[in-house]
């Protein structure tokens, strides 16, 4: 029930026998409204003064929420931040390790390929070294084996040549007087035609034609016969050469081998030849005496 203090001071109860004084019951009303009054105005202004306080409750109450959800967002934002940093890192560690065991696997996977490409290039340049030096050991041996066959058919072409040589060595002694008369016919001969005619040196070119063609067939034959099987070295073959092409420079290996052939004949028949014969027979024998330091003699 609500009582104001002007409803008290206006109060008017009714009169009785031997009831309350009057002025003491309106004193005491009086003073009771001004208690009261005070209390009311004491306890409105109470009642703003709680009502401000709850407002302000209210908005320390809103901003302590807003500062813990703030908080709690800070808090969850942070957390997933130290999540997500610590993800990234275990990622980009993952990352970094599967890229670092690729380039291991590359580079020893690179590296034992390039040392098979290497074993493989040494073993077929040692091969291919080993089958070169296995050619060149025939070779040689096949030119060495060349080399001693040659020298041997040489050797027994310069025997077969010298032993010819020297059974034509021993002519008869009387020799002489037909080389003079020789000479004395050819001197006869000058004197009495108009141009002096050397007979001696025509002889003796016509002899040297003749015996050059018969060594030279007589060598051709021999070499042909010794070349028969192939000869892959280049020495024996310019040995060869050297040996077929020097009788054709010496002029008394072919003045004997004519030598041999013209005077097979018996000594009766020197005697009886024309003048032209015992010229040449005369010239040839002359020519046998310097033999000696043919080019045959090396071989011996």
């Amino acid at each position: 029930m609500n009582i104001t203090p002007l409803e008290i001071r206006q109060k008017e109860f009714e009169k009785a026998f031997r009831g309350y004084d009057k002025d003491e019951v309106s004193a005491f009303l009086n003073s009771l409204s001004i208690e009261w009054e005070r209390l009311y105005d004491q306890n409105k202004e109470l009642k703003y003064k709680l009502e401000a306080s709850e407002n302000e409750v209210k908005k320390l109450r809103e901003v302590e929420n807003s500062l813990f959800k703030t908080l709690k967002t800070a808090e969850d934002t942070g957390a997933n931040m130290v999540e997500q940093a610590t993800k990234t890192a275990e990622l980009h560690m993952k990352e970094t390790e599967m890229r670092a065991d690729a380039l291991m696997s590359e580079a020893k996977s690179r590296a034992r390929s390039i040392i098979e490409d290497a074993e493989n290039k040494s073993r077929v340049i040692i091969d291919d070294m080993e089958d070169e030096i296995r050619q060149l050991e025939q070779v040689f041996r096949s030119m060495n084996a060349s080399k001693d066959s040659l020298m041997s058919d040489l050797k027994l072409l310069a025997e077969d040549i010298l032993n010819k040589i020297g059974r034509h060595q021993d002519f008869p002694s009387d020799i002489k007087p037909h080389l003079k008369k020789a000479k004395d016919l050819g001197r006869e001969v000058n004197d009495n035609t108009s141009q002096p005619v050397d007979v001696e040196s025509i002889l003796v070119e016509n002899e040297h034609k003749a015996a050059e063609q018969s060594i030279n067939e007589m060598v051709d034959e021999t070499a042909h016969e010794v070349t028969t099987e192939p000869i892959e070295e280049t020495a024996p073959e310019e040995m060869v050469e050297a040996v077929i092409e020097e009788p054709k420079e010496e002029s008394i290996p072919e003045v004997v081998e004519e030598t041999i052939e013209v005077n097979e004949e018996p000594e009766a028949e020197i005697e009886e030849t024309p003048p032209s014969e015992e010229v040449t027979a005369a010239t040839e024998s002359s020519e046998e005496e310097k033999q000696e330091s043919s080019f045959f003699d090396k071989f011996e």
